[in-house]
């Protein structure tokens, strides 16, 4: 191992100590502020947990969120320009023929048929059948659901 020898010459430490109050003096003292205003993280420490989606909910969110991007269409599963029926929009969402993806379709059907009747047996036949607003309103009926269900 190599030591490095050096000559440094010793200090005075009071000298020392006196140039560095001289280049960084004490602050004076200062009084007491009054109590400001919470800060915004305190509030929203206090105001308790934030919702975090289930997987059904998060699941039916991203599709209606497709849709609002990409597009609704009726009459088949993926339009040519990129628009999607419902049950497209859940398969964009959701990634793959999951849990999440399965129960997010039973929601939706499940509210399709409080809506527009027990007659639908399934939802590309009920999403061809309705309006672009009909079909919103039961998107936006089961994301609640799922909201309130914490699923």
């Amino acid at each position: 191992m190599n030591r490095t020898e050096t000559e440094f010459t010793p200090i005075d430490p009071d000298l020392y100590a006196k140039a560095f109050q001289l280049l960084d003096p004490a602050p004076e003292p200062v009084a007491p502020a009054a109590p400001s205003a919470p800060s915004p993280v305190s509030l929203i420490l206090a105001a308790g947990p934030v919702h975090q989606a289930g997987p059904v909910e998060k699941t039916l969110t991203d599709a209606l969120a497709f849709l609002d991007t990409h597009g609704w269409a009726k009459g088949r599963l993926i339009h040519p320009e990129g628009a999607r029926c419902s049950i497209g929009a859940l398969r964009a969402a959701a990634g793959a023929r999951n849990s999440a993806y399965r129960d997010a379709g039973k929601l939706l059907l499940d509210e399709a048929r409080r809506q527009h009747g027990k007659q639908w047996e399934a939802i590309p036949a009920w999403n061809d059948a309705h309006t672009g607003p009909q079909v919103r309103s039961v998107w936006e009926a089961a994301i609640r659901r799922a909201h309130e269900a914490n699923i």
